[in-house]
């Protein structure tokens, strides 16, 4: 496999769609039960010196645009890979347009197998993209020392790379550029944990209309991408490649140079001939082909291609851990807070500040509980959750008839965003034990993030700031402050925001 790539943008269409404002809805007098709070308010642009927050550790790896550091936050202690992306290399305004969609798009994005963004800093020579760092390396190494990897591991994989993209599918955002350099281990050797990573060339789309830009990897474009007209489905194409290489070892449509690839995909035709396909099944040659189908309209989709036969097969769930998922729901039952500010502080450090140790065995429960892998808990399957602990714990006292009012209960309880489904981020919020919640080293880092002028107390302008929603009457503000603000100075201090996490649990 080499690196020929075709990264041939087009300077004015972005083929992305306005993402529809959640705070829509609000009216100028708003009320403080209508603020959403989501995990991308807490990414936002410092104005502070990077290397005042961070100090670089190693360098990562080097790219056209710049390069990638590891990095560690000299307040946490937590490492990051920081991307540092020259501004002479983005002179175009198609460009900075493309770095600040990455960005953007990385804000929405909330699932156990996408990177995480945590905060970007930019200075007047450079740009800084603080995410989460994942020690396994890419995927292309692993493929490299493995050449091929049998089809149980092949089916884990490829699960996961599904499950991401079925639900940027389903929030209309479209990654464009997935390969095997763009998919991480999270730690050496463990294929369990993939994470897709570089947004770079994702874009919003539009159901009705068409992308017109030609973008990708040579080996991994979709043949419609090179007509200059194509959907979301040029993922799925990107990810049969994958799994075809993971299976095999070479890609389906190789040549000595760019060219011959692009020819080849053109054409679109690949075979199952070799001394390796003899050894693989049918099933898997099956999914392939319905990745690979040329027509994009034909061509299976994210949610389906999670409920092909081969897939289902070869990636059954480990046992239960009964203890786990009884602490677990312990922990969701007793989270009692409806107060914005305690809410938002809450998810902040479930989003940003745990670290992956711990949340590891909750990232597990709760893709247990997301059955059809859309990468979001809905009602119906909170329900199922909860009759699967029953049923499990033998619990003689369970009332099936009761479930549903219990979880709409519970739903209004953790839905922080009010969309109706409970996030990754809002279920690690509310399934983590408390101690690890609220920590005093976590809640110090929670308190930092509305304390923006570092004056030791948040005013409600820096409340505004972080919900990010400026046309408030104030009186809301106010009153948000109110029930928090012991002293009546018309500020919270630290020991107030400690405070409010104990009063409103």
């Amino acid at each position: 496999m080499g690196t020929a790539e075709s990264k041939l943008r087009s300077p004015n269409n972005t083929g992305r769609t306005a993402p529809k404002s959640s705070n829509r809805s609000m009216n100028k007098y708003g009320r403080s039960d209508r603020l959403i709070v989501k995990p991308g308010m807490f990414v936002q642009n410092h104005n502070s010196v990077f290397s005042e927050n961070y100090k670089a550790i190693k360098l990562l790896g080097k790219g056209s645009f710049g390069e990638v550091l590891l990095c560690c936050n000299r307040s946490t202690g937590m490492q990051c890979a920081v991307k540092i992306i020259s501004k002479g290399n983005v002179k175009r305004t198609s460009d900075r347009e493309s770095l600040l969609r990455e960005i953007e798009l990385l804000k929405e994005l909330d699932h156990p197998h996408i990177m995480k963004l945590f905060e970007f800093f930019e200075d007047r020579g450079y740009y800084y993209l603080v995410t989460e760092y994942y020690s396994g390396g890419e995927l292309f190494d692993e493929i490299s020392a493995r050449k091929r990897f049998n089809e149980f591991d092949a089916a884990v994989i490829i699960k996961q790379v599904l499950n991401g993209i079925n639900y940027m599918h389903k929030h209309n955002i479209v990654h464009r550029d997935l390969k095997p350099e763009n998919l991480v281990l999270e730690s050496k050797n463990d294929i369990k944990r993939i994470r897709i990573i570089d947004f770079g060339l994702s874009t919003h789309f539009d159901v009705d209309k068409k992308m017109k830009d030609r973008i990708g990897t040579a080996y991994y474009i979709a043949p419609e991408v090179l007509k200059g007209t194509y959907n979301e489905k040029c993922d799925i194409w990107s990810t049969g490649v994958i799994l075809y290489i993971l299976l095999c070892g070479y890609p389906p449509f190789n040549g000595p140079n760019e060219n011959e690839i692009i020819k080849k995909v053109t054409a679109g035709k690949f075979s199952f001939s070799g001394q390796q396909w003899s050894r693989v099944s049918d099933g898997a040659k099956n999914l392939i082909e319905k990745m690979l189908t040329f027509n994009p309209y034909t061509r299976i989709s994210a949610d389906k291609a999670l409920l092909h036969p081969w897939l289902c097969k070869h990636t059954k769930d480990d046992p239960t851990n009964l203890p786990l998922l009884e602490n677990t729901i312990k922990n969701i039952r007793s989270f009692h807070y409806t107060h914005r500010l305690a809410q938002a502080a809450l998810l902040y450090i479930g989003s940003k500040l745990m670290s992956k140790d711990e949340t590891r065995d909750l990232t597990d429960i709760f893709k247990k509980m997301d059955k059809n892998g859309d990468g979001q808990i809905d009602r119906d399957e909170l329900i199922s959750g909860y009759k699967d602990y029953a049923r499990l714990k033998r619990d003689v006292n369970f009332k099936e008839e009761m479930v549903e009012e219990y979880v709409d209960n519970i739903l209004l309880q953790i839905d922080f965003n009010k969309n109706g489904f409970i996030d990754y981020s809002e279920f690690i919020t509310v399934a983590a034990n408390y101690s690890s919640l609220t920590s005093n080293d976590k809640l110090e880092e929670a308190f930092k993030l509305f304390d923006a002028d570092k004056s030791g107390k948040i005013s409600s302008k820096e409340l505004s700031n972080v919900f990010g929603v400026s046309y408030l009457d104030p009186v809301v503000w106010k009153n948000i402050l109110q029930q928090v603000d012991l002293n009546r100075d018309g500020e919270i201090d630290f020991i107030e925001f400690k405070a409010m996490l104990r009063k409103f649990r």
